[in-house]
Parts: C-alpha cells; structure tokens; sequence
C-alpha cells in the first residue's frame, strides 16, 4: 500500500489516494502514513499534504492515533485554523496525552486552539499525578438523571452522545454524586415509561482520581468494564478512564516490566527512535552492577584453587552447574513475578509459595541429577579413577543448586514487593548472578566433602 500510495502522489493523483484513504481503517491510515515520516526518501513537506486528502470527520482519529514525534510534525505544519479543527474534533483524553509528549511551544498552540472549557478541562486532568487515574480519564461521558424516563434518557443521549467518547455505558448522577450505572442496552430494551432509577445497577464499582492507573487497569481485565467511573473523595463524578486507555496503560507497563526484566531502565520511547546514546545509557547501569557484583563468584573460584590442581575435571562442570541454577531461578522468578502483576500472588502468601517451589525444586532436581549422573558415569569410567565420586559430586551439587535457586527465585520477588520496589527488577540477571555464587559456593564444598572422603582432597 505504502508503494502505491507514493506512486500516486509522484504522479500528484490526490483524488486516488484519497479514495485509498476512505476504504481504510483510521488506525491502517495512521500507520500508513507513519511509514511516510520514517522514509528518509520521501519529503517531509508530503506528509502533510496527505493528511490534508483526509475527511474531516476522520482526520482526528487519525491523528490520535500517530506516535508523537509525527503528531509534532504536522502541528508545526498546520495552520491556526487547521489545528483548531483538529482539537475540537479530538476527544479530551488523546488531546491531554497530546500535550504531554510536546514540548512547551507545541503545548502553548495546542491550548491556544482549544475553546474556553476545554481548556478548562485539560488543566483539570494535568493537575493530577502522572500515575493515577484523574491522568488518564476523560470527561467526556453521558450522564443521567435518576428521575429520566427510558424515553427521556434516549432522548438526551441522541442529543449528547455524537461528543462523548462513549455511550455504551451510562452513568446515573445526584448532585454530581455518583449513584448508578446503565448500559445502553438496559435503556433500548426498556419500556419507555419505565424509570432509569428503576433500571439502573445501584451497586457501583469506581476508583479515586488518585488511585494507581496500573491497578485501574486490572481492573477492566477483572470486571470486564468497558469503561470505569472515576470520583473524587466526595463521590462526585469527574470522569471516566475507558477501555482503550487501559489497554495503553497495560501495554506500557508490560513494556516497563520486560526492561527491568532484562535489567535494562525503562525507557517510553521506541525502539529506533531512542539514540544510541541513550540506549546506552539505559544499559550500562545495570550492566555495571552486576558485573561488579559477579566479582564473588570470582573471589569463590580462587578459594578454592586446590580443588582444581587435585581434581582439574571439576572445572569443565561449573558452567553446567551455573546455567542450571541460573535457569531454575529465572524460572520461578519469572512466574511468580507475572503471578504478582495478576495479583494472584500476595506476601501473605510467601511461605505457601516458597514451600511449593520447594517441592517442586525436589522433584526437578532429582530428576536433573539422575540423569546427570548417569551421563557423567557413563562418559568418565575409562578417563579417570573415581567415576563414580565425580557422578556422585555433581548430582549432589546439581541437587542443592536447583533447590536453593528455586526457593531465591521464587523469595526475592515478593521481598521486593514487601519493600515497594518492582517486583521485575528481581528477573533473570539478578537472580542468575546471585545463583551463581550461591551455586559455586555449594559446588566447591560438597566436591570438597566428597573427595576428602577418598584422601583426593
């Protein structure tokens, strides 16, 4: 489609494209269009030509739907009277997160475009925490009276409905306090003299303005919301987070969670469009912690050189021994971090979880080790005089390395949560690297015990 449509626009064909542009999803255009900014081919100057072959009534979805920098662009090539259009025409919620991701000039046009209470309105939603809820809502919803008739209700909705973001579900105010919910389909289905007060589900899930957006989040996952009222302290109603925000907060977070889960600083923008500079920036951090912090396992290696100059088949096993104890960790961190983000997993459930990955740890284990070593009896029974005691040493170790990396694996997230901190940053590097030592560490000692036995140590 991108080839096409940059045919038609060398050929100047702008009826054709434009044609292309009314068969497509507002989204499918966006990103259609997104493909003309990212070409370092194609002059900048044509992407705003393009947008400009767009509907009226489409080019505000289309525009929300386009990454910041792109938005940015094409703000600095509107007119007055061009970006006007748009932010009227943009639900208040996509104009807030708009305006976050711009800088401070784009900001002042932006508001300046908007009328009197919209301004308003993106003033109240800016004044909250970043993080909660009153950051993501939108005022843009359809509220009743208790008193309407189902006719009376339809009526209004006809009337206000074409500006809200959604009427799917409705929202039942006194006062401007919070006092029932509706779908739309409870009122079509109604006789129309029935009594919204009547119709109307009395027994309202909302969240505080200041409430986590992340939970807020969990929450259309747990109740299946479409939308979800938000209140202030007094129950009134100021708004309304709705299905797609929550979406975007889940995505972001997942995002943020798979960066600390790979010990890398959570970074908002994307991928190519973040500089090198910065990517490496977000890195080197961590990367520098745990390598100073695998300076142990060193330290645990030269305590115990003897081992090595008595026994030198000792060391082809301890990256065996690591990856194992690593990978277990990694294992059960990684589940009981995700079990936590579906607060499926609490602290008070520490000692239930640890002792599960405990019996887990025993079964994995033994299995682990039998194979092992019948492997390793198996392959150094004609290379060296003490196959079995070798076999024996590493079953033992593998053993004790599982056991141990899988209660770690499985404490450290919930730890982590206990002292509000992100349970993500407990992921594979920390773990493999606290593993390690601990791995090395038992290793050493059992091989020690065990050829000690035999007078080899």
């Amino acid at each position: 489609m991108f080839n096409t449509v940059l045919e038609l626009l060398k050929s100047r064909n702008y009826k054709a494209i434009r044609e292309i542009f009314m068969d497509m999803n507002e989204a499918d255009v966006a990103a259609l269009l997104q493909q003309f900014y990212d070409d370092h081919e194609v002059e900048k100057y044509e992407l705003p030509l393009l947008f400009r072959l767009l509907n009226k009534d489409v080019a505000a979805d289309v525009f929300a739907y386009m990454d910041s920098d792109t938005q940015m662009m094409l703000i600095n090539a509107f007119t007055d009277k061009e970006l006007q259009e748009i932010v009227d025409d943009l639900y208040l919620d996509d104009t807030v997160d708009i305006i976050e991701e711009m800088p401070a000039n784009v900001v002042a046009r932006i508001v300046k475009s908007a009328d009197a209470e919209t301004r308003k309105q993106i003033n109240q939603i800016l004044k909250y925490p970043k993080d909660s809820a009153g950051s993501i809502m939108t005022t843009e919803y359809v509220y009743l009276h208790r008193s309407y008739t189902a006719k009376e209700a339809l009526d209004w909705i006809r009337h206000v409905g074409m500006v809200k973001e959604t009427v799917n579900t409705l929202y039942v105010t006194e006062n401007r306090k919070l006092v029932g919910v509706l779908s739309l389909l409870d009122i079509v289905t109604a006789d129309d003299n029935d009594k919204i007060e009547d119709i109307m589900e009395d027994n309202v899930i909302s969240v505080d303005t200041l409430e986590d957006k992340e939970y807020v989040a969990s929450m259309f996952s747990k109740y299946d919301f479409l939308s979800l009222p938000v209140v202030d302290r007094e129950n009134r109603m100021v708004g309304i987070v709705t299905f797609d925000d929550a979406m975007d907060v889940i995505q972001d977070e997942n995002t943020e969670d798979f960066s600390k889960m790979a010990a890398i600083a959570p970074n908002e923008e994307s991928y190519f469009r973040t500089g090198i500079f910065k990517h490496a920036k977000s890195r080197i951090v961590w990367l520098l912690i745990l390598m100073i912090s695998a300076t142990i396992t060193q330290i645990i290696t030269n305590r115990y050189e003897a081992a090595f100059a008595a026994v030198p088949l000792l060391v082809s096993f301890m990256p065996m021994i690591m990856d194992t104890g690593g990978n277990c960790g990694a294992q059960s961190s990684t589940l009981i971090i995700r079990g936590i983000a579906l607060d499926e997993i609490h602290f008070s459930d520490f000692f239930k979880v640890v002792f599960k990955e405990f019996r887990i740890s025993i079964i994995v284990s033994s299995v682990l080790a039998v194979v092992n070593g019948v492997r390793i009896y198996i392959m150094y029974q004609h290379k060296c005089d003490y196959p079995f005691m070798l076999a024996l040493t590493i079953a033992l170790s593998i053993i004790a390395t599982v056991i141990l990396s899988k209660v770690i694996g499985s404490m450290l997230p919930m730890l982590a949560k206990k002292c509000r901190l992100d349970p993500a940053i407990m992921a594979t590097p920390l773990i493999t690297t606290i593993v390690d030592c601990c791995s090395l560490f038992l290793y050493f000692n059992i091989a020690t015990i065990v050829f000690s036995h035999i007078g080899i140590l």
